[in-house]
């Protein structure tokens, strides 16, 4: 992160810079860059220079008091980094904690700092150092307690081994932090170092305050515990994974002899981790279990909170099929439970995130798609009685902020286009009073709200626009300091030889419209035909198209342009895209076949709009599940699509894990049809094309087994295509010095083999 001057630009720069935002309409958008200046791009500049690398601002921290926000940045001798506030409105920046105070007794350095929170009244500070990754994250590691009162920086956990605490939290009076060690809860009092074990049952079966793989993958569970909001209870969760699958990976490359790497991990079909919750007084004893209905191993707990007091729990549970999410009020001290809140699909409900209690806990904020988009209600907590704050045909896409006291909720919502991200507010008393606060610019805007609203960092990019962040005052919206412009990285971009690109949408077989983006070569000529390389992804998780910077890969297409391909992506229905319940449900058993059948839909409208897109040289390639509907399109419409890239693809639906498939395909029995069709493994007989399949050996999330499976499946059926198996990356395919550069160098020269570049 550069020093705090280098940061500081005018008012004008940003403005300048926001006036590049590209319109998600269907005009074309032409490059700016004269011929002379324009530059081609090597994959050696991409993945070694690099001009583009952004500095991020990601360590923002809004006090709760009102006075400012905090940043970590570096000290000024160039050792360790300083933790400073800045006033909002003044900008007045001070140095709250030096690099010198975060230094240990002892020690000749800073401690290097992963992430760190206040604590309620602002005297103390928590901070996350060495830390390791567990699953998907890194959520071990040694925490720190600096107490800006005395000036004392205390480590936590006593003797404990380096790098094994995990989720620290302070309780509300800042007086002490509960953490997890060895899946079992402590508390430890800040003022004597006291330690107490909660739980001692903690093993390689028993996880108490976090979770196994699949439920953080899946349903983004991380901590597992939360302090009653009175500090005299800690509400947590225990999973019993005994009796789940083992999965285990080979690590050929890092010893003499393999290693091996076991964790449960459930498959389609197979047993979960029994799940309870149970609340425990933080000075010990024994836990009360909350007592909800049905079989813990076939139902999900997927969210907990204290419900507005310290007497009850709110307990979201669905079963094993996710078609409900079912909201249970719990007694934390004898157990009893009951239902107060339903929500039932034929596909699968969502679980909610951002709930708030309002009207002294007697109510609180509920998303639900009810009424056929998503929208935020207000729930009774004594009736479940519920009524909507928000209304329309639009969806709120996440909400930021519950304001009770200025009468507002703050979120982000986009109703005239799913390309764009703007921040609206609403009246919670739900009279249907709704303000977009974003200004008339268009693009994909982000923002961290202050306490009070009154303050926000914004951050903003579009298609050719890199991220500007500054801090705004609101609800004018009024830009007071840019924070990170990332000018050099714009530059570089606007440098580069490119023509022209657009937005479009074409229509499927019913009808329904879908959208997309085009990408032409930079020396583009309408009379000549060109390939085409659609880029997909095409599940549920993710929204390929959309105003916004796309990063490593957005420059990966701007460089396949300039050796003359067309780029494209179309986004088929069932992807995260604010269009509403149906748009987002109609994929319901149908991965890998509707998905499929809407982007073969969109080449054919396409082929007929564009004279200019040759027919016969067409090409796909995606990652995770856009891999897996890589292999589905080459498979099922072969004379369509003469080239595919498949990186990590699920080509076996049974062979990954139960909350994400089953989600979308069903359970087993009933629905074994079903995976039979959907799975790319039933096709690949129908392979014509050229076929490219990566996959890394060390993949936790999809298994390279199921890589290994299509590879005999295609030998089996007698079709020759390319094979790369990168030793032990995970399924990013990124770790290690030079690995995406040689991915992208092998996919960029796969098809200049099998799908020559270049007007014809």
């Amino acid at each position: 992160m550069p020093m705090p001057s280098a940061r500081i630009i005018s008012v004008i720069a940003l403005l300048a810079l926001a006036g590049c935002t590209t319109s998600p309409d269907n005009s074309e958008h032409s490059n700016s860059t004269s011929a002379t200046k324009a530059q081609q791009l090597t994959l050696d500049t991409l993945y070694n220079d690099n001009p583009f690398r952004l500095n991020r601002v990601g360590s923002t921290r809004w006090l709760a008091d009102g006075s400012g926000y905090t940043d970590l940045e570096p000290a000024g001798n160039g050792q360790g980094e300083d933790l400073v506030r800045y006033h909002p409105a003044t900008q007045q920046r001070e140095v709250l904690v030096t690099a010198a105070q975060l230094t240990p007794a002892g020690a000749s350095t800073a401690l290097s700092i992963y992430d760190y929170s206040w604590s309620a009244d602002g005297s103390k500070i928590l901070l996350f150092t060495n830390t390791k990754r567990s699953w998907r994250t890194n959520t071990y590691g040694d925490y720190w307690v600096y107490d800006r009162s005395t000036e004392k920086l205390q480590q936590l956990g006593g003797d404990a081994d380096p790098s094994t605490l995990q989720f620290a939290q302070f309780d509300p009076q800042g007086e002490r932090v509960g953490y997890v060690m060895r899946n079992n809860i402590y508390v430890e009092e800040l003022s004597s170092g006291a330690i107490t074990q909660l739980t001692s049952d903690g093993s390689a079966t028993i996880v108490n305050g976090t979770f196994d793989w699949v439920n953080e993958e899946e349903f983004g569970l991380t901590v597992g515990f939360a302090w009653s909001p009175n500090g005299e209870h800690i509400a947590y969760w225990q999973l019993d994974t005994e009796g789940t699958p083992v999965f285990t990976m080979i690590n050929n490359t890092d010893t003499l002899y393999p290693t091996l790497k076991q964790f449960p991990y459930p498959k389609v079909g197979e047993t979960n981790a029994a799940q309870r919750i149970g609340v425990i007084a933080a000075t010990g004893g024994d836990t009360q279990w909350m007592a909800m209905p049905g079989d813990p191993r076939q139902h999900y707990l997927v969210r907990m909170h204290w419900a507005g007091n310290s007497e009850q729990l709110l307990i979201q549970q669905m079963p094993r099929s996710q078609a409900t999410n079912t909201v249970f009020i719990a007694d934390a001290q004898n157990g009893d439970v009951r239902e107060l809140l339903r929500e039932t699909t034929e596909s699968w409900a969502d679980y909610v995130d951002h709930i708030e209690f309002v009207n002294n806990g007697e109510a609180f904020t509920w998303l639900s798609e009810r009424s056929g988009w998503r929208h935020l209600y207000r729930v009774q907590r004594d009736t479940g009685r519920i009524s909507a704050i928000t209304r329309g045909n639009w969806d709120v896409i996440e909400v930021l902020q519950i304001n009770e006291a200025s009468g507002w909720v703050y979120f982000i919502a986009s109703p005239e286009s799913p390309l764009e991200r703007y921040l609206y507010r609403a009246s919670l008393d739900g009279s249907g009073k709704l303000e977009r606060l974003t200004p008339n610019q268009p693009g994909s805007h982000s923002y961290q709200l202050s306490a009070d609203a009154s303050y926000a960092v914004h951050s903003v990019s579009s298609f050719g626009q890199v991220p500007v962040t500054s801090m705004i005052s609101l609800p004018d919206h009024q830009p007071l300091r840019v924070i990170e412009a990332n000018s050099k990285a714009q530059q570089a971009y606007d440098n580069l030889a490119k023509a022209s690109f657009e937005f479009f949408q074409v229509e499927a077989q019913d009808g329904l419209a879908l959208d997309g983006f085009l990408m032409k070569p930079a020396d583009f000529d309408p009379s000549k035909k060109y390939p085409i390389v659609m880029f997909v992804y095409g599940e549920p998780w993710g929204q390929t198209v959309a105003n916004s910077w796309g990063g490593e890969r957005f420059l990966f297409h701007t460089y396949l342009t300039q050796q003359g391909y067309l780029v494209a992506s179309v986004d088929n229905r069932g992807t995260r895209s604010p269009r509403g319940y149906e748009w987002r449900r109609s994929i319901y058993k149908q991965l890998g076949i509707v998905t499929v059948r809407d982007q073969h839909d969109a080449l054919q409208a396409m082929l007929k709009r564009w004279d200019f897109i040759d027919a016969e040289r067409v090409g796909m390639w995606g990652h995770s599940g856009g891999g897996t509907q890589t292999l589905n399109a080459l498979f099922r419409y072969p004379e369509a699509f003469h080239v595919g890239m498949a990186l990590a693809p699920v080509p076996d639906l049974t062979l990954y894990d139960t909350i994400y498939q089953e989600r979308y395909s069903g359970l087993l029995p009933e629905s074994a049809d079903s995976y039979r069709e959907t799975s790319a493994l039933t096709h690949a007989a129908n392979l014509q094309g050229k076929l490219l399949l990566v996959h890394g050996t060390g993949d936790d999330n999809v298994h390279f087994q199921g890589s290994e499976r299509l590879v005999n499946a295609l030998i089996q059926h007698g079709k020759q295509f390319d094979y790369f198996a990168y030793p032990n990356r995970t399924h990013g395919i990124s770790e290690g010095t030079g690995t995406t550069q040689h991915l992208r160098t092998m996919m960029a020269e796969f098809l200049q083999r099998n799908l020559p570049a270049g007007g014809r």
